[in-house]
């Protein structure tokens, strides 16, 4: 099949999990790579004999016997978390997942003090809540910019360092947040996470190296380009690159190359605060999602219609990419009132495209003011792969009509991502 790189080209929850799946499991892939965030991924997979599982950390191939995940040095791991998961994954018939983990020793580690960081402080923001999973993911990668010891998964090989970087962290976090949630303390944390250490394989740069040699590789990205760190509308974003480049980064280390596969909904969503340009309140309660709804943390689940300038916006900061996969045509096919926003009016200007440029924040922070004031200018959505293709001059290579595998279909035969999912 080849390596291939796979992107919600949106604000996430687009279906990365069930395009990974199907790729997974219509072709040999050697191991699914994540690339970016964490614990706080959500990525649902429904398998053909009815098994439902929402992918964290484990890579969303897993149902497939054999397939492979490794979590590299740009996730964030929850030992904890992956535990819990793995306990799911068992339950549901998969007795392996940990045996086919590997984690690459310079990942960084999500902790309790990190997840517990992350309550206080969007607590104290009240109401002009950022928007967070409450997972600690912003703690973690921040905490570790400030900090030349903050843990990582290496660091469960050695008890005596694991220990005194969780003590000082916990430190950190009790002198930062007095008034914070309880915490374990780091002894017991540092018994957890050697646990961890002891039951995965922590592994050195060259175990990825040889996952690409041995077979074909899909790279599983998290979130959203429109919420990445840098190129998302700040302030309401995720600290983690969501586009290609942690991937492609990876690849170019080991000499390889991989197609790139963009994600998007045949409608748009968003979870939580933020710009929503064509957010529809009556498509809200129209169309509620199985497996999102409103989270503590999260915020509310919102639903909109298609948005072809946000989405040319996610491919321009991405670089572009050599097909599109497209979720829930099935709904599409049951909503002839859903619509495509062609273009804003905004600034008294009618904009088809959002202007891009290096990571600036504060350039970002002005754009989501702007995009907040946006109004949509609708056409019909019409038949909806062709009315996507038409308005991102880039090839449907894979359709979804439903959550499993088996309502997957090829696009045109075009690109080379077209002859690996067939």
């Amino acid at each position: 099949m080849g390596h291939v790189i796979v992107v919600d080209l949106g604000f996430g929850d687009a279906g990365k999990g069930t395009v990974v799946d199907h790729l997974c499991s219509s072709s040999p892939v050697a191991a699914v790579v994540r690339f970016n965030g964490g614990a706080q991924a959500a990525h649902n997979v429904v398998a053909t004999d009815g098994r439902h599982h929402t992918f964290a950390q484990f890579g969303s191939g897993t149902f497939t016997p054999g397939v492979r995940t490794h979590l590299s040095r740009f996730m964030l791991v929850d030992p904890l978390a992956l535990a819990a998961e793995a306990d799911h994954l068992r339950a549901l018939g998969v007795r392996d997942a940990l045996d086919r983990l590997t984690v690459d020793r310079d990942a960084l580690l999500t902790t309790p003090y990190h997840r517990a960081a992350n309550r206080a402080r969007e607590s104290a923001r009240g109401a002009a809540r950022h928007g967070s999973c409450g997972m600690g993911i912003g703690e973690t990668a921040s905490y570790a910019l400030a900090h030349d010891d903050a843990p990582r998964a290496g660091d469960c090989l050695s008890p005596a360092r694991l220990r005194h970087r969780l003590t000082a962290l916990r430190d950190w976090y009790r002198d930062t947040f007095p008034s914070g949630e309880d915490v374990p303390e780091a002894d017991a944390c540092a018994d957890a996470f050697a646990a961890f250490g002891a039951r995965v394989a922590i592994v050195g740069a060259g175990h990825l190296h040889g996952l690409l040699r041995a077979g074909s590789v899909v790279f599983e990205g998290a979130q959203g380009v429109l919420l990445d760190e840098w190129h998302g509308f700040h302030p309401f974003t995720t600290w983690s690159t969501t586009t290609f480049a942690n991937a492609e980064t990876l690849l170019a280390e080991a000499g390889e190359s991989a197609a790139r596969l963009g994600v998007l909904r045949a409608y748009a969503t968003r979870h939580g605060p933020g710009p929503f340009v064509t957010e529809d309140a009556a498509l809200t309660a129209d169309l509620p999602d199985p497996h999102n709804g409103t989270g503590r943390w999260q915020g509310a689940f919102r639903v909109g219609h298609l948005d072809a300038v946000a989405l040319r916006y996610a491919l321009d900061v991405a670089g572009g990419v050599d097909g599109l996969a497209v979720t829930h045509l099935d709904v599409a096919g049951a909503r002839p009132d859903l619509r495509i926003c062609l273009a804003y009016e905004m600034g008294g200007d009618r904009v088809g495209r959002l202007e891009t440029g290096p990571p600036d924040l504060d350039r970002q922070a002005d754009l989501t003011r702007r995009l907040f004031t946006a109004r949509p200018v609708y056409a019909p959505l019409g038949r909806p792969v062709e009315t996507i293709e038409d308005a991102l001059r880039t090839p449907v290579v894979l359709r979804s009509h439903g959550p499993t595998s088996a309502a997957k279909r090829t696009g045109h035969l075009r690109t080379p991502i077209d002859l690996s999912v067939r």
